[in-house]
C-alpha cells in the first residue's frame, strides 16, 4: 500500500484520533453551501424578476422550489443513506449540487431557473442528513460529539444568515447568476476532499428498501409544506389551492406511519417516538424554526421598508445574531454537560422570548443599540435551545438508525421555518391591513392594495402621489410597525410554550443501556425512583462498569465500503 493510501486511510478512521476533526471540517463546509442556498436568492429576487420576467406564480416557485423539494426528500435520502452508505449519498449530493448551481448561473428562462433551483434541493436532501449521521458515527463520544454538534448547528446559522449579506454583495457588484456561481468552485474542491477524508457508514442494512414508503413520505412532506407556504403567501386557510395539499399530505404521512409500524424492517423506526427525549427535541426544532425564520423575515422587511437601508445594510444589522449563534454553539457542549438537556433548551426559549419581547420597543425610527441587544440576544437564545434539542434528539436514536433521526430533525427544521411564515405572518397581515381601512383621500380599491403589504402600499402611495399618497404612506408605517409588536407577542408566547415543553427533556445527559458506547457519565439519569439494585447497594447509582467506546455500526474507511 502507497504512503497517500495509508495516510488518507489514517484520516479516515472513524471514531479515534484528532482527525474526526478533520471529517467535520468537510461536513461542515458541505453543510455551509447548502444554508447559503436557502436564503442567498432572497435580495437577488427583483433582479431575477427584471431579467428573467417570470410571471408572479413563476417567480413564486423560483423561490419556493429549493425548499420544497428538500424538505419531500430528506427521509427518502437520510433512509437510503441508511442502507446504501451515508458517504456514497453525500458524494453523489455534491455532484447534483454542482451541476444545478451552474445551470442556475446561467439559465435564460423562468423555467430553466426553477429546474435548477428543484435539482438544487434534490442535492441539498441528499447532503443535509448525510452531513449529521456521519457526524454521529465519526463521534462515538457523546460529549464530543456535543462539541460537533454545537458547532455544526452554528454553521447552519452562519449559512443561513449570510446568505442574505452575500447574495446582496455579489447582486450589486455582479449579476443575480453570481450567487449560484460561487457554488462550482467550493464543490470541485470539497467533492475529491469528501472521496478522500469521509468515512463510509451504514444502518444494519436488514431488510429491503421501502420504496413505496420512501415515496409516501416525500409526497407527504411535499404536500403538508406546500400547503403552509401557500398558506403563508396569503392563501385563504379553506381555499383548494391551500386546504388540499395539506389533506393530501397529512394523509399520506399517516398512511406512511402505519406502515411503518406494521413492516419488520421499517424506513424509520417509530418507537423512536415513544421516547419522551426524542419526540421533545422535535417539537422544539419545530417551534425553535417557527419563530426565528418568521422573524427574521418581518424583521428585513422592518429594516429595509421602515428604516430605509439597504439588502447589504439589512444584513449587516443581521450578523450579530449570527455571531451570538457561533457563540452559543462554540459553548454549547459545555452548558450542556453542567446544566443538561432541560434546563438548556428550557432556558434558551425563555431567552428567546425575552429577546422578542425586547424588540417590541422598536418604532418608526433607528434605535442601533437596542437592535444590536436584541439581536444578540435572539441569536443566542435560539441557538442554544437548537443545540439542546439536535443533540438530544440525535443521542436518543440508535446509532444504525441516524441517517433516519437525522432526516426527521431536518424535516422538523424546514417544517418549520415554513409554519413560522405561514403563522406569524398571518398574523402580521391580520394586525397590519385594518389599520389602511379608511385613510383620507384614498379609495377602497387602492387601500385593499396597500393592506397586502407595506412594499404595496408604497406603491400605490407612489402612484397616488400628493397629500393622499404622503397620508397612505404614513398610515402604512404605522399599521407595520403596530403589527410588528402584535407579532413579537404571539411569537414570545410560542417561545414559552417551547419552554414548558422542555420540561420533558432529560434533567442531565444520561446514558441509556443501548447507548452505553456514548461516552457520557454512566452513573448520570434522570431523576426518579432508584432501581431495586441501587436500593440494595445504597450507592445511588448503578455498577461502575466501564463504557467501552466503539462505534454501534459498521463504519468502513473510503473506497473500501463500496
Amino acid at each position: 500500500m502507497s504512503v497517500t493510501t495509508t495516510a488518507g486511510a489514517r484520516l479516515r478512521a472513524p471514531g479515534g484520533g484528532a482527525n474526526r476533526w478533520v471529517v467535520l471540517v468537510v461536513l461542515c463546509v458541505s453543510l455551509l453551501l447548502v444554508a447559503l442556498d436557502a436564503t442567498v436568492l432572497h435580495v437577488a429576487v427583483p433582479a431575477v424578476t427584471e431579467d428573467l420576467r417570470p410571471s408572479a406564480t413563476s417567480l413564486l416557485w423560483i423561490v419556493d422550489a429549493y425548499p420544497l423539494v428538500c424538505a419531500s426528500l430528506l427521509i427518502l435520502f437520510g433512509t437510503l443513506g441508511d442502507r446504501v452508505g451515508r458517504r456514497r449519498v453525500l458524494l453523489a449530493g455534491y455532484g447534483l449540487f454542482g451541476v444545478a448551481s451552474a445551470v442556475a448561473a446561467f439559465a435564460d428562462t423562468p423555467a430553466v431557473l426553477i429546474a435548477a433551483r428543484a435539482l438544487l434541493g434534490v442535492g441539498g436532501a441528499m447532503i443535509m442528513p448525510a452531513t449529521l449521521s456521519i457526524l454521529r458515527a465519526v463521534f462515538p463520544d457523546r460529549r464530543e460529539r456535543a462539541t460537533a454538534i454545537g458547532i455544526w448547528t452554528a454553521v447552519a446559522a452562519v449559512g443561513a444568515a449570510t446568505g442574505p449579506v452575500l447574495g446582496g454583495f455579489l447582486v450589486e457588484h455582479f449579476w443575480w447568476g453570481s450567487v449560484f456561481l460561487i457554488n462550482i468552485p467550493l464543490m470541485a474542491l470539497i467533492l475529491p476532499l469528501g472521496r478522500w477524508l469521509l468515512p463510509e457508514s451504514r444502518g444494519s442494512g436488514d431488510g429491503p428498501w421501502d420504496v413505496l414508503g420512501a415515496l409516501m413520505a416525500a409526497a407527504g412532506v411535499l404536500g403538508v409544506v406546500l400547503g403552509v407556504k401557500r398558506a403563508g403567501s396569503g392563501g385563504a386557510p379553506l381555499s383548494a389551492e391551500t386546504a388540499l395539499p395539506l389533506l393530501a399530505g397529512a394523509a399520506l404521512l399517516i398512511l406512511f406511519v402505519r406502515r411503518q409500524k406494521r413492516r419488520a424492517h421499517p424506513l424509520v423506526d417509530m418507537r423512536l417516538f415513544a421516547r419522551a427525549a426524542f419526540t421533545t427535541s422535535v417539537g422544539c426544532i419545530v417551534l425553535a424554526m417557527l419563530a426565528l425564520v418568521g422573524l427574521e423575515l418581518i424583521a428585513v422587511q422592518y429594516l429595509q421598508l421602515v428604516l430605509g437601508l439597504t439588502p447589504l445594510e439589512t444584513g449587516l444589522r443581521l450578523l450579530p445574531l449570527t455571531f451570538a449563534a457561533m457563540a452559543a454553539g462554540a459553548t454549547g457542549s459545555a452548558t450542556l454537560r453542567r446544566v443538561g438537556p432541560r434546563r438548556m433548551v428550557g432556558w434558551g426559549f425563555v431567552l428567546t422570548a425575552a429577546s422578542v419581547l425586547l424588540l417590541v420597543s422598536m418604532g418608526h425610527h433607528d434605535r442601533p443599540l437596542l437592535l444590536t441587544t436584541g439581536f444578540v440576544l435572539l441569536g443566542f437564545g435560539l441557538q442554544t435551545t437548537l443545540f439542546g434539542a439536535y443533540e438530544s434528539m440525535l443521542s436518543e436514536a440508535p446509532a444504525h438508525s441516524a441517517g433516519g433521526a437525522a432526516a426527521i430533525g431536518e424535516t422538523s427544521y424546514q417544517l418549520g421555518a415554513g409554519m413560522g411564515i405561514a403563522l406569524l405572518g398571518s398574523v402580521m397581515n391580520a394586525a397590519y391591513a385594518p389599520g389602511l381601512a379608511r385613510v383620507p383621500g384614498v379609495s377602497a380599491a387602492d387601500g385593499a392594495d396597500a393592506a397586502n403589504s407595506l412594499g404595496e402600499a408604497y406603491q400605490v402611495a407612489a402612484r397616488l402621489g400628493g397629500p393622499a399618497g404622503e397620508a397612505l404612506r404614513s398610515a402604512a408605517r404605522h399599521a407595520f410597525v403596530g403589527g410588528l409588536h402584535v407579532t413579537l407577542v404571539v411569537s414570545a408566547a410560542l417561545l414559552l410554550l417551547g419552554a414548558l415543553m422542555a420540561l420533558r427533556l432529560p434533567r442531565v445527559m444520561e446514558c441509556r443501556p443501548d447507548t452505553a458506547a456514548d461516552g457520557c457519565d454512566p452513573g448520570a439519569r434522570a431523576p426518579g425512583p432508584r432501581p431495586e439494585a441501587e436500593r440494595a447497594t445504597g450507592t445511588g447509582r448503578a455498577a461502575q462498569v466501564p463504557a467501552r467506546r466503539e462505534p454501534a455500526e459498521p463504519v468502513r474507511s473510503g473506497r473500501s465500503g463500496r
